[in-house]
């Protein structure tokens, strides 16, 4: 059963600022809470090809991963993904501009999970829509509190 979740916010941020702190894999800790720990295994910076090692808890589990960037368009879009480990999984992050003048992003994380993960794919998913929603709420407020300093 395949896992597709979707999860967006609003942030009173300008477009270019949030992607810049979300895309950045030097922030994932700061605003992931299941996130533990991120290792470049590419040469900075970041481009399409770049490989990183992430170390995840997630569901009482150590999961630990290699992402590969597939898209980058500054600004835009973010796509990351991974096809080791007991859950292959593809991340994507797109930004719009807002009319009141922040930013709406949106994290999407779709894959196909195998063993344990194939068993609780609907628990899984609902526990990554909370672990989303409350992932973009922190930075929301990251950068929210950071308004009159540069990111």
């Amino acid at each position: 059963m395949p896992v597709d979740v979707q999860t967006e916010i609003e942030i009173d941020r300008p477009r270019g600022e949030v992607a810049a702190y979300a895309s950045d894999p030097d922030n994932a800790t700061a605003w992931y809470e299941n996130i533990k720990s991120v290792e470049w295994k590419s040469p900075k910076p970041l481009s399409v090809g770049s490989r990183l090692d992430f170390v995840a808890q997630f569901l009482g589990r150590r999961l630990a991963y290699t992402y590969e960037v597939k898209e980058l368009i500054p600004g835009e879009r973010f796509m990351m993904s991974t096809a080791e480990g007991p859950f292959p999984m593809e991340t994507t992050y797109t930004w719009q501009d807002v009319p009141a003048g922040g930013t709406k992003m949106v994290l999407r994380n779709r894959g196909e999970p195998s063993g344990f993960f194939r068993i609780a794919a609907p628990m899984m998913a609902s526990a990554m829509r909370r672990a989303n929603r409350k992932d973009l709420a922190r930075l929301k407020a990251l950068l929210e509190s950071r308004a009159d300093t540069s990111v």
